[in-house]
């Protein structure tokens, strides 16, 4: 049997993602599992599909760091939100797709995502992307000017599009032979895929179409702001 490829699909900007990384390689070692790391823009996939960040909506924002600590708190994990939240991630995003080997890869980002959610200054500034990239033994110069050029914007571009293609809608997703796992919490769902004993696989083609078919009765309407 061929080594499985599970390809992590993933933005600095998200707290579950961070959560994601720091938890993937833990569950597909004992598979032999590799993983590819895949970045991509988060803020394109919401726009593909009409949909707002988490951040964006303000319960959900509360909401939301409170939940990323309880998660972390559970794994054991240090989390502290970054300077500012949303930010722009494209420079981080675009260093870490440069090509690079696999090693050097999980180092930086590795460093980017603790810069980002572990204590670190974030992520936005060159010098901050730069000095991550020295921290993973790569030169942080260099880094950040060839994340600045054409290519490694067309690179992300391509990698943001790919995702789109295999129907990703946020982050973290993992692929893996045809089948899509989302969310920092759905790794056990992947570990039980990997392990040949996804309760789907008890679920016939048929069921599962039918379930894609279900043609909605009721629609929801667009809803108007208070006072509009």
């Amino acid at each position: 049997m061929s080594t499985p490829v599970v390809r992590f699909l993933f933005d600095f900007i998200s707290p579950y993602a961070y959560l994601g990384w720091k938890g993937i390689h833990r569950v597909v070692a004992p598979f032999g599992a590799e993983v590819e790391i895949v970045p991509v823009l988060f803020a394109a996939l919401l726009d593909a599909h009409g949909h707002k960040g988490p951040a964006e909506i303000a319960p959900k924002r509360a909401y939301l760091f409170k939940d990323v600590y309880r998660r972390a708190h559970a794994l054991g994990l240090t989390v502290q939100p970054p300077p500012s939240h949303p930010f722009n991630p494209l420079l981080a995003l675009r260093a870490a797709s440069l090509p690079m080997d696999p090693d050097s890869r999980r180092r930086l980002v590795d460093a980017l995502f603790a810069a980002a959610w572990g204590g670190g200054g974030g992520v936005e500034d060159p010098a901050a992307v730069a000095a991550c990239a020295r921290e993973a033994g790569l030169d942080g110069e260099a880094i950040v000017q060839q994340a600045g050029t054409p290519e490694a914007k067309a690179r992300l571009r391509a990698q943001t599009e790919e995702a789109l293609r295999a129907g990703a809608f946020g982050v973290p997703t993992m692929l893996v032979a045809g089948e899509l796992f989302w969310g920092s919490d759905s790794l056990g769902h992947l570990e039980a895929f990997l392990r040949g004993e996804d309760p789907l696989a008890n679920v016939g083609k048929e069921a599962l179409a039918r379930w894609e078919a279900i043609a909605p009765s009721a629609m929801r309407r667009a809803v108007r702001a208070p006072g509009s």
